[in-house]
């Protein structure tokens, strides 16, 4: 198989379903040998099983890829470090990561425990950062040994980062948290050939069928299915390819035919006396650039 991919190892988490899949399977469609990580657990992150996994695994080679499957946690030391092992004892090198895996446990906020709250940082903050520094270790260890490398990382936010969400105080403050560390990457391992970006996608999932059941509907036909997760892949294979270079600290989002660049917090209406205000006087100063601001986003699931 020949494509922008050829020749690299992709490594994608969460891969067994969704978005996950689709990567999956759009990586090796492209070329690349994938490693595709599971737990096999259920919408609220419990449970677990090897196969769905191993059944990406097997599309691929039934189309004629190379693929391993990789069932470890990687929200632990051990299973991030195992990520980054098995792409080098199966395929000889990593370049690609891609960020997937997550849950939800989706509570008004009075409502939501502390492990709901644990839970989801746990899979998508921590899921993310445990891979993105042991592949990144290894990565800045080959330029240090004079063997640069192309490496691309893409993590998975969300509209619920971005804006917030309704019922998912949780999700939504590790999916910002994911834009964080975004940045903080991207500015930290440029030096060493990692380029690190950030999408946040839109698309009919396990986790978005339920919210979204009305307006995520498959048509009928031969319609284009706008929330296919497959229309999200196309964007994270470039970013996952040599063909993204220069392309860095960035956060996109991708639903259907679309794809936008999301220009994030910069500075707005301002003012400077030079001089410290009373509370009053601060009140009214922040009135005055209110008026003057742009609006901001609704927050989904708002009235």
């Amino acid at each position: 198989m020949t494509g922008i991919c050829t020749g690299r190892v992709a490594a994608v988490t969460g891969a067994g379903r969704g978005l996950g899949r689709a990567h999956a399977l759009a990586f090796a469609a492209e070329g690349a040998k994938v490693v595709v990580n599971d737990l096999g657990v259920g919408l609220d992150g419990t449970g677990g099983a090897a196969g769905p996994a191993q059944q990406v695994v097997d599309e691929i080679r039934a189309r004629g890829g190379e693929a391993v499957a990789h069932g470890g946690d990687i929200a632990t030391t051990d299973g991030a470090a195992s990520l980054v092992a098995t792409a080098l004892e199966t395929f000889g090198r990593l370049d690609t990561l891609v960020n997937n895996a997550g849950f939800l446990r989706d509570r008004m906020l009075v409502n939501l425990d502390e492990d709901d709250w644990d839970a989801v940082m746990r899979v998508h903050l921590k899921g993310h950062f445990l891979p993105l520094r042991h592949a990144a270790a290894h990565w800045r260890a080959e330029a240090k040994a004079g063997r640069p490398p192309e490496a691309r990382v893409i993590n998975t936010s969300s509209g619920a980062g971005l804006l917030g969400s309704v019922g998912q105080g949780n999700y939504s403050a590790a999916k910002a948290g994911i834009v964080g560390l975004t940045l903080v990457a991207a500015a930290e391992l440029g030096r060493y050939g990692i380029q690190i970006n950030a999408i946040a996608p839109a698309a009919r999932t396990r986790m978005t069928e339920q919210a979204f059941a009305d307006t995520m509907a498959a048509p009928e036909g031969d319609g284009f299915d706008a929330m296919a997760p497959e229309n999200v892949s196309p964007l994270v294979v470039w970013l996952g390819s040599g063909a993204s270079a220069g392309v860095t600290g960035r956060v996109f989002e991708a639903e259907g035919g679309r794809i936008t660049v999301m220009e994030g917090w910069r500075p707005g209406p301002t003012a400077d006396r030079g001089a410290r205000r009373t509370p009053a006087e601060a009140g009214d100063t922040a009135r005055k650039l209110l008026a003057d601001a742009e609006p901001p986003q609704p927050v989904y699931g708002a009235q």
